[in-house]
């Protein structure tokens, strides 16, 4: 504010040095006319005697301040200089035949003069003044508005510095009760009665903040839990089915033990899949990029091909009547349709068949997955996106991160799920807005 307000008087010194300097010239050069007239008009009607032996006979009043304030010089076109006034040059100023107004210079001063032809004295008149003078004058007046500025400006300061640290000393105290708190204290601030209006907002914005972060920090924390006790499960029991297998005497206690080690091994290593995809997710800023659906979903068919085998579910793809290239993330998309075709063949009856169906409609382009599982209670599906949550007759194995990974993956991918039970099964319906993607080429089922 202090370099504001010096910029403004610095302009403020600089417009008036301007202005002044120009209305001196308008007021010195029309002086300098009258002066020359007049001079003109007493040589013209013979009341000034030109001595030609003695040619300093015009005398101008001179003044206590300055130096030569005004000169004056008559010179003849046939008899040379006839006249001039003391301390005028005696060297002619300008050529014989010039008039008006001129900027010279002699003997390394300045001077601005005004010469008039006059008829009757056959020749010519020239008045001036220095230009030193001018500048005097301009530098005076510049002076007499800085040097109030140099006892103005400390004052200035001097309030700016105190309304600005006062201003300021609420925000202070505030900075400094916020670095006392405890880094784990995210509870609300305490309120301040004489705490200034202008922080209200700060202090309800933080406040809003500090909330948001005690509930991440609440998830978190149950994140970590329920993820150590469902790794504890698998732990100890491969723990106990090793030490069955390493005291067991026949072959087929061994066997059974192995089993269900190599069963705790696969669902561990499951969890620990779907826990590096859920922090992916968290972690990972979309990248969209044009891709094709129909191939994208058989890779994804064709990774879960030995998980269904294993249940002997059969997967299958119904086309769409034309190919759809969606411009989105595929890491997410990927992600999520693998978690719910997943999830889909853990809940269908061993035997039965999950179909993948793609549609669209005017504003969305759907992707249907059907299973012949008994499907999520509403209470769970309303659910789907906490970790950990598992539905009724579903497999026991699971770590119930599948939807929650899948959930968040499509909201990241700007889409949404729902879960719809249907006469002929469980739906599982992704709906990607049409804004998303781009029709492709017009193409048959049997060609696609």
């Amino acid at each position: 504010m202090t370099g504001a307000t010096l910029a403004v008087w610095l302009s403020a010194v600089f417009w008036i040095e301007r202005s002044t300097r120009a209305e001196l010239t308008r007021v010195l050069d029309a002086r300098l006319v009258e002066a020359a007239q007049m001079v003109a008009s007493l040589v013209s009607k013979n009341q000034i005697t030109l001595n030609r032996d003695d040619r300093d006979q015009i005398t101008l009043p001179a003044s206590a301040d300055y130096d030569y304030q005004q000169f004056c010089q008559i010179w003849s076109f046939s008899s040379g200089l006839v006249g001039r006034s003391t301390g005028a040059p005696r060297k002619r100023l300008v050529p014989a035949d010039a008039t008006g107004f001129r900027t010279i210079t002699r003997d390394g001063k300045a001077l601005r003069v005004y010469t008039i032809v006059e008829p009757d004295l056959g020749g010519q008149v020239t008045v001036g003044d220095s230009q030193e003078i001018r500048d005097q004058l301009v530098r005076d007046v510049i002076a007499g508005f800085l040097w109030p500025a140099l006892v103005i400006l400390p004052v200035i300061w001097g309030l700016i510095w105190l309304s600005i640290t006062t201003g300021l000393a609420p925000l202070a105290r505030f900075a400094r009760d916020l670095e006392a708190r405890r880094t784990d204290d995210l509870g609300a601030l305490p309120e301040a009665k004489q705490r200034p209006r202008e922080i209200r907002p700060l202090a309800g914005a933080l406040d809003d903040l500090l909330a948001r972060l005690a509930r991440a920090r609440e998830r978190e924390r149950d994140f970590i839990a329920y993820a150590a006790h469902e790794m504890k499960t698998p732990l100890a029991g491969l723990k106990t089915q090793a030490h069955i297998a390493g005291r067991a005497q026949d072959q087929a206690t061994r066997a059974r033990a192995l089993e269900a080690i190599s069963t705790s091994v696969d669902r561990t290593d499951r969890m620990v899949h779907q826990l590096l995809d859920l922090a992916q997710v968290d972690s990972r800023e979309t990248r969209s990029t044009p891709l094709e659906l129909q191939a994208l979903l058989r890779q994804v068919l064709g990774d879960l091909t030995e998980v269904a085998d294993r249940r002997t579910i059969s997967l299958a793809l119904e086309p769409p009547a034309r190919s759809q290239t969606l411009s989105s993330d595929p890491f997410l998309l990927t992600l999520a349709l693998r978690n719910l075709i997943e999830n889909a063949i853990q809940a269908s009856p061993t035997g039965s068949d999950v179909q993948v169906k793609i549609s669209d409609t005017e504003t969305h382009v759907l992707i249907d997955i059907r299973d012949s599982g008994p499907g999520l209670p509403p209470a769970i599906a309303r659910q789907a996106q906490e970790k950990f949550v598992k539905g009724n007759n579903v497999d026991p194995s699971g770590s119930g991160l599948g939807l929650a990974i899948a959930t968040d993956a499509i909201t990241a991918a700007s889409g949404d799920i729902r879960f719809e039970r249907q006469a002929d099964g469980h739906h599982t319906i992704v709906t990607l807005s049409r804004t998303q993607y781009r029709e492709g080429h017009q193409q048959t089922a049997q060609d696609a």
